[in-house]
């Protein structure tokens, strides 16, 4: 799962060095600052998607919102999901750190969209500013034409960006994110000039928006997660190329693609997303929120959430996502850099 192809599988993106904060209880154990609270959620949680409807951080954040919800696991509670749009979920990111500080009911999802973001934007804040709760999920990402595209296989896509890397224009979601750096990571498995393609990109901030581009006739080639592609692909309105798993799979209700690698590129990509909440909160309301999410993750409507979106169950919490967000960091950069977005 996080074996590295040509330069990452799971790669991720900026120094997340998640016991960097000082004012952060990342490090310490719960005892430090008291225990858990009992009573959480004692207040309406509210969860950010850090960028527009219809896109992976939208659709987890209702997700998680729904199965808190149907688990009954907010006691007598609510949540609520809001979205903040722009630069990769990185404005999102600014307002969680520097608004939301010592606010256990504040979490917000995340993932390697916001990890490569906030070297691409060269954002003032990175992860490392938040305190880690947990990952969720891993998904396969998709290479989806028009149904009338003159490309009807990977090699037909690639060969044509080969020769000229300006005929193809891509979409896909915020610069830097996952989508860009399959995009990145193809042309240099295609031996194509991966800078040069990096150029014919253009970022959208949610999966509706990288729809319509491409249903317009904007952008000849788009790449999301599976799950954001799926109604369309099932509608054969679009059609999938590849998926980017390390085996062939379902495209879209039940429609099958070959993976990039069956298609004849060394290359495997899984996105992934997580959940974090503000800096300075306690040992104990740190507690607190990865049981929270701890038993969502348990929960009979989660697991039913995973099984429709078709999300891999990728869940890591506590001091094992921290491990993981630190490691994601060097992995990231490296990839961004050899594409010529670092």
């Amino acid at each position: 799962m996080l074996r590295l192809r040509l330069a990452a599988a799971l790669p991720a993106a900026v120094l997340l060095l998640a016991a960097g904060c000082a004012d952060q209880s990342v490090g310490e154990s719960p005892a430090a600052s008291g225990a858990a609270p009992a009573d959480y959620p004692s207040k309406t949680l509210q969860i950010m998607a850090p960028a527009g409807a219809g896109g992976g951080w939208d659709t987890t954040a209702r997700s998680m919102q729904k199965s808190l919800q149907d688990a009954g696991l907010l006691k007598s509670q609510s949540a609520e999901v809001r979205n903040v749009t722009g630069a990769a979920g990185t404005i999102g990111l600014a307002e969680l750190v520097t608004s939301h500080q010592k606010d256990p009911h504040q979490l917000m999802v995340t993932g390697l969209v916001m990890v490569g973001g906030v070297v691409t934007n060269k954002a003032p804040v990175d992860l490392s500013k938040t305190t880690p709760i947990a990952t969720l999920t891993a998904e396969s990402e998709v290479v989806v034409v028009r149904n009338d595209s003159k490309y009807t296989t990977l090699k037909q896509l690639t060969d044509a960006v080969k020769a000229d890397p300006a005929s193809v224009k891509w979409g896909g979601g915020s610069a830097g994110g996952t989508d860009q750096i399959l995009v990145g990571l193809l042309a240099k498995a295609a031996g194509a000039d991966a800078k040069a393609v990096a150029k014919q990109y253009i970022a959208y901030s949610g999966g509706g928006e990288t729809k319509a581009a491409l249903l317009s006739g904007d952008v000849s080639v788009a790449v999301s997660g599976t799950s954001e592609f799926a109604d369309l692909v099932k509608a054969g309105t679009v059609r999938a190329l590849a998926v980017s798993s390390a085996t062939g799979g379902d495209a879209g209700a039940g429609t099958p693609a070959p993976s990039i690698k069956e298609s004849g590129f060394d290359l495997e990509l899984m996105n992934w997303r997580g959940v974090v909440a503000p800096p300075g909160i306690s040992a104990g309301e740190r507690t607190a929120i990865i049981k929270l999410v701890d038993d969502l993750h348990n929960s009979a409507p989660w697991k039913a959430e995973l099984a429709a979106k078709k999300w891999q169950d990728f869940y890591k919490s506590g001091d094992e996502a921290v491990a993981f967000y630190e490691s994601e960091s060097t992995r990231i950069k490296t990839v961004l850099t050899e594409i010529g977005l670092g």
